[in-house]
Parts: C-alpha cells; sequence; structure tokens
C-alpha cells in the first residue's frame, strides 16, 4: 500500500512537470511526463482500487 501512495504521489508530480514542459515546448519533456504519468498514475489507481479484495 505504501508503494502505491508514493507512486501516485510520483505521478502528481509527473503531472506538474508536464504541464511546465508544455508551457516551455519541450517535446521531450512532454513525451517522458506523460510518460511517467500513465505509468505510474495506472499502477497506483489501479493497486488502489483493487486494494479492498486482497484485503482478508
Amino acid at each position: 500500500m505504501g508503494t502505491a501512495i508514493i507512486f501516485l504521489l510520483v505521478a502528481l508530480l509527473a503531472v506538474f512537470g508536464t504541464i511546465s514542459a508544455f508551457k516551455n515546448k519541450n517535446p521531450l519533456g512532454i513525451l517522458f511526463g506523460a510518460g511517467a504519468v500513465a505509468v505510474f498514475g495506472f499502477f497506483s489507481i489501479m493497486t488502489l482500487l483493487g486494494l479492498p479484495d486482497t484485503l482478508p
């Protein structure tokens, strides 16, 4: 559970980084920022949504 929360915070920071990359018109920053949001965000949201099923 702790890993999912940390990854959610990383995804939120990646959102701010992606917005900053859009403001600076940095295509590589947009690519890596959006990729980080997709990967870390998907993992953390799916882990937190599936968590009640795994609890005893």
